[in-house]
């Protein structure tokens, strides 16, 4: 239970980025890379487990199962030779395999995804379906635990300066119509909300769905605060909007699902806010699979030693380690900062200025929850201090007037203690 069911009035004013000037032509397309990886999701195969080899020609759209042990299959954006095959530890201890090719200059599109979509098995139209831009994970809309009442189309960027699914909108308006029936057919039909900022208003209402509109400041389009403000829920503590019956998906991915159905082929380009040094943004199509350095380089982006480069925006982007990593279904943005731009993290002490509190959208006592998450309190954390009320927007972070690297600790106290609870369920099993 979340024992502080209120939000807070003391957030600073941080503005999305606007639609003001973005035009349908103003995406800018990506060369094809002579190299594409390929990361998925896949815990459980040892890397001698697989059943793809290198050296294996594989077609664009061609869906490829990883082992005779696993259930997990990925979609190949591109036709080439396969190079290499790894596994690899992702961000808060997540396993990905990775897969290296040596991409062809011309696509030979394979047939499996047509013959799918036309089946009436839906679960051979699911294993392409989770590779599409956009969509992070439709399994949690078509087979969630509990049955969905509604799904909110998300128009807005869920961090500042992002302007990814806002030119979706503006550019692909005429086809979320088709993709929302698409939608609402595969998951038996439940209400479809459409939330869009008030500058979006006219291109929504094309689509045929009940129409929202927020006030474009953030965290105002995060899951959880749509729910607050548009269908007047709280999340309780520890859970996700599917327990109270609520599935949510970007504008990109309804688009994509109707491409998907009506031209008999996965999409394998994806939207991308690319922000530079300079804080100016530019939305992208790359095919996924490009590695991030090809991108940087084709919009002329210098890369140079201590800067720093981050998957997402400046609120809730992570860091990574090399430009190699590669543009993913769910990248909806790259920002670069300049080395001589980073906002150092300290480890003085808190200083008790309240700032944290006052600009928490739930209300939790950061300040004596950061105490706790310095010293490994994990599970006092969660008890006393509501831990998992957050909503991880990263304006604690912001604020800090210690520069204490608030949304770090509060992530790795997350991660933690679903470890213990792994563990636990594993002693108890």
């Amino acid at each position: 239970m979340i024992k502080r069911p209120f939000f807070g009035f003391g957030k600073p004013k941080l503005d999305y980025a606007g639609v003001e000037g973005l035009e349908q032509g103003e995406v800018k397309d990506i060369p094809l890379s002579g190299r594409a990886v390929l990361f998925f999701e896949a815990p459980h195969p040892t890397i001698h487990d697989v059943s793809i080899q290198v050296d294996d020609e594989v077609k664009t759209g061609q869906n490829l199962q990883l082992s005779p042990f696993s259930k997990t299959t990925f979609t190949s954006t591109v036709t080439g030779s396969i190079t290499d095959i790894s596994k690899k530890t992702g961000y808060l201890g997540k396993t990905f395999f990775s897969v290296g090719i040596d991409v062809s200059e011309a696509d030979q599109w394979d047939d499996g995804f047509s013959e799918a979509v036309q089946s009436p098995d839906l679960e051979k139209a699911d294993r392409y379906l989770n590779g599409l831009p956009g969509i992070s994970n439709i399994n949690a809309l078509i087979h969630p635990e509990t049955p969905l009442k509604t799904i909110v189309v998300n128009g807005m960027d869920k961090d500042l300066l992002v302007t990814t699914q806002q030119m979706v909108m503006k550019s692909r308006a005429d086809d979320l119509k088709e993709g929302i029936a698409f939608l609402k057919k595969l998951t038996g039909n439940p209400k479809v909300i459409l939330v869009v900022p008030p500058g979006l208003s006219a291109e929504a209402a094309k689509s045929g769905a009940q129409v929202e509109t927020i006030t474009p400041s953030y965290p105002n389009s995060l899951p959880e605060m749509i729910m607050k403000d548009v269908l007047h829920q709280v999340v309780p503590a520890g859970t996700d909007c599917s327990s109270l019956g609520v599935g949510f998906i970007n504008a990109e991915g309804v688009a994509a699902l109707k491409s998907a159905i009506t031209e008999g082929k996965p999409p394998v380009t994806k939207m991308v806010t690319v922000i530079g040094k300079d804080e100016k943004a530019q939305v992208v199509r790359v095919r996924m699979g490009t590695p991030i350095n090809a991108v940087l380089s084709a919009l002329h982006i210098p890369l140079e030693q201590g800067d720093r480069l981050v998957i997402g925006g400046p609120m809730t982007g992570r860091s990574i380690y090399t430009e190699e990593m590669p543009i993913l279904q769910d990248t909806d943005a790259i920002m670069v900062q300049g080395k001589d731009q980073l906002a150092l993290n300290s480890n003085d002490p808190c200083v008790n200025c309240g700032e944290c509190i006052r600009a928490c959208p739930v209300r939790i006592p950061v300040n004596m929850l950061v105490r706790l998450l310095e010293n490994s309190l994990y599970e006092e954390a969660a008890r006393d201090y509501d831990l998992l009320s957050c909503i991880e927007c990263g304006l604690c972070s912001y604020v800090c007037e210690a520069r204490i690297p608030v949304f770090h600790y509060i992530m790795l106290g997350k991660y933690e203690l679903t470890l213990m609870d792994k563990a636990e369920e594993s002693a108890n099993g």
